[in-house]
């Protein structure tokens, strides 16, 4: 990557606390989850942070989280101490409306998984009257069919529960995901089964708080830009998930 940025002025603008606080959302397996043997974070999210923490000269704290709602919701706490620098996130017009996006990293398929004995056979034989799905609640796919599904009810997964949990437990007519995980579970579970047919695709991309960008410097985006275009183009994304076992997530073009 040719340098054409003052690392230390970028920095600054992403972390003006002097450590690039990290918002990694577990509850996404494809793009993180916990190291079997450490218990810590892994994944491309946390992945590309690292590299880009090393690359600023900027010491990286990772915050948890178990849901992408949860994520964005942390923009809104009274308490600064609770705000992140720099996350990874499904883009949204609602959240483009307070969180600036990069250009995506990967891109994944928003699923329904249905049971096997169900005669729900595509998506459109969910959009009708008294047709119920579950989602985890604030998901890219609960804003996503929150706004076009036209018939059927969104039943949110609150804290504590998963969009599947709610599904099985109350008997609903499907439950939306990502495929990968879906899959996972439906080949844990011969009752269920995943529809061929995505309803969406899934855009996930690195994104930061609006207030870095506001004003006349566009220095952090830019730079966020190119950062992401360059660890596409290294290849350095795919090496990262075939060793993550992530061979079936398409890196965004």
């Amino acid at each position: 990557m040719l340098n054409p940025y003052d690392f230390d002025s970028v920095g600054r603008h992403l972390a003006p606390s002097g450590r690039l606080r990290v918002a990694i959302n577990l509850g996404n397996p494809v793009l993180a989850q916990r190291n079997p043997h450490t218990n810590e974070p892994q994944g491309i999210s946390v992945e590309l942070a690292k590299r880009l923490a090393k690359q600023l000269g900027l010491v990286m704290e990772i915050i948890e989280y178990d849901a992408a709602g949860k994520v964005v919701d942390a923009l809104d706490s009274e308490d600064p101490a609770d705000h992140w620098d720099l996350a990874f996130l499904a883009r949204d017009p609602l959240r483009g409306e307070t969180i600036g996006f990069t250009r995506p990293y990967v891109v994944i398929e928003g699923c329904y998984m249905v049971r096997k004995d169900s005669e729900i056979d595509n998506n459109l034989d969910l959009d009708q009257p008294g047709m119920r799905v579950s989602v985890n609640k604030g998901a890219a796919y609960d804003l996503h069919l929150s706004r076009n599904l036209v018939q059927a009810e969104v039943v949110r997964a609150e804290s504590g529960e998963t969009a599947v949990g709610l599904f099985v437990e109350q008997g609903l007519d499907a439950a939306a995901g990502v495929r990968q995980s879906l899959t996972q579970i439906a080949a844990d579970n011969p009752d269920l089964k995943v529809l061929d047919e995505n309803f969406m695709t899934i855009d996930q991309a690195m994104c930061v708080p609006k207030t870095v960008l506001c004003g006349n410097n566009c220095i952090a985006q830019e730079y966020l830009q190119d950062f992401i275009r360059e660890q596409k183009r290294s290849g350095f994304i795919r090496r990262w998930l075939n060793s993550n076992g992530q061979h079936e997530v398409t890196v965004a073009d």
